[in-house]
């Protein structure tokens, strides 16, 4: 995956962004459907789409998607222990 050109402006499918996070195809659909993610739309609102129909995100929309996943992903939260006897 060619990261070099203007990440504003890069559009990539679902699967190529799932290979520049390192993450599977589905996990890119799941951040769109759950709203972390917005396919890119052009200067008048409507989404884009390659060809083939399939939707297009912006290269930087998924660094900041994969970013702040992962960052959820690392939070815990403490609970009392049982201890057994």
């Amino acid at each position: 995956m060619d990261l070099s050109g203007d990440l504003q402006e890069t559009l990539w499918t679902a699967a190529e962004a799932a290979e520049a996070a390192g993450v599977g195809p589905n996990v890119v659909r799941n951040w769109k459907y759950r709203g972390h993610l917005e396919q890119a739309r052009d200067r008048a609102g409507k989404p884009i789409r390659n060809l083939a129909g399939q939707p297009l995100f912006r290269a930087v929309d998924v660094i900041h998607a994969e970013k702040a996943t992962r960052a959820r992903a690392r939070r815990t939260y403490s609970s009392p222990v049982a201890s057994y006897a």
